[in-house]
């Protein structure tokens, strides 16, 4: 077999403390991840199986953990050549090169693909959660197929999980499937859950179809984290407006609900600081971006924003303040390039075909308005480039525009931080994306208001260098001080904390609360 690497903008980044010191953490029990996304595939290439190594995002940050713990990784198997390489427990040894720990697959057919992945996750969850109402499509077969993988995926733990194990259950796929596993698994077996989207006020939430099962399927969880204290807070709310009989600690972070009681509380997300650094200052960085600004005639002062291509993201709003900005500022034509490194996502959902539509026209639109034979204003593209040259587009991009409408943390503003090693970028922030929250030395925006946008824009690209350097610096510190090896570390040891019974995981230490 051959080994490639694929990348995806979803996730971002991502980073892990030394692989030995995961073992000593969780201790006697063993870990099992569940994820819908899995970090190796096997596809054909030609008459040959390959190993694809999904190289960016949650999936690559948590392979080191399992190596070192050596767990079992349940997840969805959508490689076209995965059937041919497990036992006939349908699971793999992985990595594939040096395994250390077992990859264990579920098969969906493409109507499951279709109605629990395409429909529930991401016509109504993912809609609600964002608050983005009006983009909620719902079937009953979306949830029926929701409940049903759900289930599935819930009979390879059962398969997997030993007393006194940690279940980590990953993201908003997955958000029945602790109340069913806490029927199926021993009791001393951990159950946790990390929500890696928002979670939205009880005004939006009760707009969301089964809402009242997806909170009672979450309380399943001994351990139920999110992002910062607001979707906690958020949470919290919820469950006393939609379960009447639940007991809610506001302040301890505690539901209990039908006799358990569910820790719930908040650990930032993070990147991987120094490996990002150090791909930002190698050889094929600084050919890439030699090559690129030779290519594309980039002007001196260049912008940037790495997004899938979601309506969550507000490119559309970002391309209204940068047309702004450059018509209020005619000196800057020709002076200001905006790179737009997209990656299209879940076409196969109308919401976001339109969003796709509505970016290519903004761009035309702009490029239309402004551009000339020497100069484009915005150059956009969606083709995979190594991990390399992105830390490279960041690190020698004067500012980066990062303008989600609404956004559980966003990683590509981490990671744009921590490939400024020359310490002279700018982050343009939206104030509704949580990393929001830690990067307070960020120029902060509201996407829609278009003018108060460009005049960011205009701030950014006229700073003091001063200002710049020491913005920078600080927002350099916060993003080293809340990697992805402190986020990792943060969840596994409250975790543990529950299962040894050592006490809650609000005790001091363990950051929690807090300005939301």
């Amino acid at each position: 077999m051959s080994n490639s690497k694929s990348a995806d903008a979803d996730d971002g980044e991502t980073e892990v403390e030394t692989p030995t010191d995961w073992g000593k953490v969780i201790g006697d029990g063993g870990l099992v991840v569940v994820s819908n996304r899995q970090p190796y595939s096997h596809t054909y290439d030609g008459d040959d199986i390959t190993v694809e190594v999904h190289a960016g995002g949650l999936t690559a940050g948590l392979d080191p953990v399992m190596q070192s713990v050596g767990g079992t990784w349940i997840a969805w198997g959508d490689g076209d050549a995965d059937r041919e390489v497990v036992d006939e427990d349908d699971c793999v040894p992985a990595p594939p090169d040096d395994p250390g720990y077992t990859l264990c697959r579920v098969w969906l057919d493409e109507e499951e693909v279709d109605d629990y992945y395409y429909g529930f996750s991401n016509q109504v969850l993912w809609p609600i959660c964002h608050s983005a109402l009006t983009n909620v499509t719902e079937w009953e077969s979306y949830w029926e197929r929701y409940k049903s993988v759900n289930e599935r995926f819930v009979d390879r733990v059962e398969e997997h999980a030993e007393s006194g194990d940690i279940v980590w259950f990953q993201d908003y796929h997955f958000a029945l499937a602790p109340a069913i596993a806490r029927e199926r698994v021993d009791e001393d077996t951990v159950l946790m859950q990390f929500w890696h989207i928002p979670w939205p006020a009880w005004d939006t939430f009760r707009g969301c179809p089964h809402g009242e099962a997806i909170i009672e399927g979450l309380l399943g969880n001994d351990l139920l984290v999110f992002h910062v204290p607001r979707y906690r807070d958020n949470f919290l709310d919820c469950v006393e407006a939609a379960l009447g009989d639940a007991t809610v600690d506001h302040e301890a972070g505690t539901v209990t609900y039908d006799g358990h009681t569910t820790q719930v509380t908040e650990f930032p997300m993070g990147v991987q600081v120094d490996e990002i650094a150090q791909r930002a200052a190698t050889d094929e960085a600084d050919e890439f971006w030699a090559d690129f600004t030779e290519s594309y005639n980039v002007a001196d002062t260049v912008a940037v924003g790495v997004d899938r291509l979601d309506y969550s993201k507000g490119i559309p709003e970002r391309l209204r303040a940068l047309e702004q900005f450059w018509e209020r500022n005619p000196e800057w034509q020709g002076k200001l390039t905006y790179v737009e490194k997209g990656s299209e996502t879940r076409s196969q959902i109308d919401a976001y075909q339109d969003i796709q539509d509505r970016i290519e026209a903004g761009v035309e639109r702009v490029n239309d308005r402004f551009g000339t034979d020497d100069w484009t204003p915005v150059l956009s593209f969606e083709e995979y480039i190594s991990k390399e040259a992105l830390a490279s587009l960041y690190r020698h991009s004067d500012l980066a525009l990062i303008s989600p409408i609404r956004d559980g943390m966003n990683l590509v503003a981490q990671e744009y931080v921590a490939a400024q090693i020359d310490d002279d970028g700018v982050l343009v922030l939206s104030d509704q994306a949580g990393a929001g929250r830690l990067l307070d030395a960020a120029v902060m925006v509201k996407p829609q208001n278009t003018g108060a946008f460009a005049d960011a824009i205009e701030a950014a690209v006229t700073m003091p260098e001063s200002e710049r350097r020491a913005r920078m610096h600080r927002l350099r510190e916060q993003v080293s001080e809340n990697d992805l090896a402190t986020w990792t570390g943060l969840n596994l040891r409250a975790a543990v904390a529950l299962r040894d019974g050592e006490g809650s995981v609000t005790e001091p230490g363990v950051p929690t609360g807090g300005q939301p």
